[in-house]
């Protein structure tokens, strides 16, 4: 079995806390890893928020037996929770398993432009606590009857795909990023696009989205 060495404890927990989350959104979750040199990045989707989850690991060495090789599969995310050794700062990596559509097709990996009118950290909380109690009272009135999980959803969908300020950026993915622990406190977010995608980076991760209407624009698939 391939073996990842990272850097440290405190990535290595890091890791763990971020695959948690995306299986807690999705007990079958699927994760595509990236290795080159001593980064790993993670790709996950968490299908409540409908946008694609990125996370920058730190690696001590390439693999084991310093095998200077790239490394790119699918696996599940479950199996590779398991496999970590806080304590020894190492991932197995699993077998390969077919991956689901999303993994094909990825942000490009470079041609990131800044895009301006991101709030800062605290109105972006500020807007996540406005939606979930938007969500909260609006369904709190609903009839018994009309408690659908249609109409939840039409709820939902209307909420979290409103815009971020000035930005065609969808709330939806603030609200991934802060349930993914990627928005922290003291943590800087900087709002970049390359074609069709929109990338929300923040210090501990990234969130992507495809903006409507750009078609296959700036698509990676890899």
């Amino acid at each position: 079995m391939t073996v990842l060495h990272l850097a440290d404890e405190g990535e290595t927990a890091d890791f763990a806390a971020f695959l948690s989350r995306l299986l807690h959104y999705d007990r079958g979750a699927a994760v595509r890893l990236q290795a080159a040199g001593t980064a790993l990045a993670v790709f996950g989707r968490p299908p409540s928020f409908e946008v694609l989850a990125i996370r920058a690991v730190r690696l001590a060495k390439p693999y084991e037996n310093g095998l200077d090789v790239t490394l790119d599969v699918t696996v599940s995310a479950g199996e590779l929770l398991e496999s970590l050794d806080e304590l020894a700062a190492t991932a197995g990596v699993p077998a390969a398993v077919t991956g689901p559509p999303w993994a094909g097709v990825l942000p490009p990996r470079s041609g990131w432009t800044p895009e301006p009118g991101l709030p800062g950290p605290q109105a972006l909380s500020g807007m996540i606590a406005a939606g979930v109690a938007e969500f909260r009272s609006r369904t709190e009135e609903l009839t018994p009857e009309g408690r659908t999980r249609a109409e939840l959803d039409r709820i939902g969908r209307e909420i979290w795909s409103r815009t971020v300020g000035d930005t065609s950026l969808p709330v939806r993915a603030v609200h991934a990023a802060q349930s993914l622990g990627f928005l922290r406190p003291g943590g800087e977010s900087g709002l970049f696009s390359s074609g069709a995608w929109l990338r929300l980076r923040t210090p501990y991760g990234s969130i992507a989205v495809r903006r409507a209407g750009l078609g296959a624009l700036g698509v990676s698939v890899r």
